[in-house]
């Protein structure tokens, strides 16, 4: 893996809790197996469902969105400021082929679900070869 200078910043943020030199973060995600589905899970409590976008290409799934600011206290006077905002984009390689043009997604009790059906597998097949003369 290639190191980046910029990751350096991130693990500040982290250690002193107060992020503030990006407004973007990475959404958190599991994938699993169940049944002829694969299913993805992201916690997006707090977070507007209809500001999230869903897209599957080439079996890569991609989530992005936005997550309002609240003004409601100003910056100066947190001790730590651990809930993030701004926006959000994760690409994945899912683990098999899908259908993507079948996916679901639903939204209940701060989690994310978007259930993909995996593709169907292709049988091999013996071709004949003719002789022409």
């Amino acid at each position: 893996m290639k190191w980046n200078p910029w990751n350096e910043f991130s693990d500040m943020e982290k250690f002193i809790g107060f992020p503030g030199f990006s407004q973007n973060f990475t959404l958190a995600l599991d994938v699993y197996d169940k049944d002829d589905k694969i299913v993805v899970e992201a916690p997006l409590a707090g977070i507007d469902p209809e500001k999230v976008q869903i897209a599957i290409e080439n079996d890569i799934l991609t989530i992005e969105g936005t997550v309002e600011k609240k003004n409601e206290i100003d910056e100066k006077n947190y001790y730590r400021k651990e809930v993030r905002s701004g926006s959000f984009h994760r690409s994945i390689a899912l683990p098999t082929s899908v259908e993507g043009d079948q996916a679901e997604a639903q939204y209940k009790d701060g989690i994310l679900q978007v259930t993909i059906p995996k593709a169907a597998k292709s049988t091999p097949r013996t071709i004949k070869v003719k002789n022409i003369k």
